[in-house]
């Protein structure tokens, strides 16, 4: 298997799990506010008011936009159809993540050539990967309601696979665009929740093997 069809089974594999794991939020969001903080967010959100401290104002600004295209009775499904595509995009991020691992796993392309059985496995071990967190009950259910943990599970896997795309362009000019992008969502995601800040002591390991390989 050549490079080129490589990267092209990636990029199909990749659609698969997002459309797969959109379709799967989007038919089973709550159709209206459920428990927990969600009417509150919802509310705020839709009149762009103050929720609870420490607050959430980037969430809230995302939520408005989706909330603009549909009256007040619907503003419920509007926050939770937002928050069915920010998990599927999470599922799809993880999935690009779990390929770039296994990659170096089983050393994949360093010899020069894809072979079908290894290419087979990395799909295999990424889609897995990802449709298991997918159709986790715990991700599930922050999935299709208004809360903030979707949002912030989006930005958390979205800055590890920017750490993803810096290492493998780490010797190449302007990599360091990748470590500035990182911390500009890392300073919006403080404004979502801050599960982010887990991510950080991940990232400085793989600065650090990088820069000392």
């Amino acid at each position: 298997m050549s490079e080129k069809k490589f990267n092209l089974w990636h990029r199909l594999t990749a659609v698969a799990v997002f459309v797969v794991a959109a379709v799967t939020y989007l038919l089973t969001i709550e159709p209206t506010a459920s428990f927990w903080d969600c009417g509150e967010f919802i509310a705020s959100s839709y009149k762009l008011e103050v929720g609870h401290p420490p607050g959430n104002p980037v969430f809230q600004l995302f939520a408005r936009f989706f909330t603009m295209f549909v009256d007040n009775m619907h503003a419920a499904v509007a926050v939770n159809a937002m928050n069915a595509i920010c998990s599927a995009l999470t599922v799809f991020f993880l999935y690009l993540t779990i390929v770039f691992f296994a990659k170096r796993l089983i050393g994949l392309g360093k010899d020069g050539g894809y072979s079908v059985a290894k290419a087979i496995a990395v799909f295999g071990s990424g889609a897995v990967g990802a449709l298991a967190y997918c159709f986790s009950d715990t991700f599930w259910f922050s999935a299709v309601e208004g809360e903030v943990y979707a949002m912030s599970s989006l930005f958390t896997a979205l800055v590890f696979w920017a750490m993803t795309k810096w290492y493998e362009q780490a010797d190449e000019p302007y990599a360091n665009r990748w470590i500035v992008l990182i911390s500009f969502l890392m300073g919006l995601s403080i404004g979502i929740h801050l599960l982010n800040l887990l991510a950080i002591p991940a990232l400085v390991f793989m600065f650090y093997y990088k820069k000392n390989e």
